[in-house]
């Protein structure tokens, strides 16, 4: 997993080249202006995925992982939390993993940490990373949140 912000100039040279790429993306475009939808930068390889919903309790939203994609979680105005815990296969799912949606909602996790999503704040959560998107802080709230999806065979 990596946190930061959009706007501290100083460990972008460290990170991966689709993270750097996806980076570049989001400084470039007003994500605030954009119409909320799908867009594609590298066909189902990279692409943007940006969503205007509203957070929820804690206990509400699900921790999730994902097999094909890395998520870049980008919060433009900020007011989320995003739960956070390393998977080490010790986690369970009643559901099991949704190919279609590249998608596995687990039961239960332990240990969650939790990131305070402010303006500019990213978090790139890879197939190995369990995350728990849009808490909310305190009363549910509407957001718009950026979600850009970077395909594993990008990091080969």
């Amino acid at each position: 997993m990596i946190f930061g912000n959009l706007y501290n100039q100083g460990n972008e040279a460290t990170y991966p080249e689709p993270v750097k790429r996806a980076l570049n993306y989001l400084k470039a475009n007003d994500m605030l202006a954009m119409e909320a939808g799908v867009y594609e930068l590298d066909g189902k390889k990279m692409y943007v995925q940006v969503i205007d919903t509203t957070t929820n309790l804690i206990e509400n939203k699900r921790p999730e992982v994902h097999r094909n994609y890395v998520d870049l979680q980008y919060s433009p105005a900020g007011n989320e939390l995003i739960g956070f815990v390393p998977d080490l296969g010790k986690f369970s799912s009643s559901e099991g993993y949704q190919d279609d949606r590249d998608i596995m909602f687990y039961d239960h996790v332990e240990n969650e940490v939790f990131l305070n999503m402010t303006a500019g704040s990213f978090a790139v959560f890879f197939p190995w990373d369990v995350h728990r998107p849009a808490c909310a802080m305190g009363e549910p709230i509407s957001i718009r949140k950026i979600v850009m999806k970077l395909h594993m065979s990008l990091f080969e």
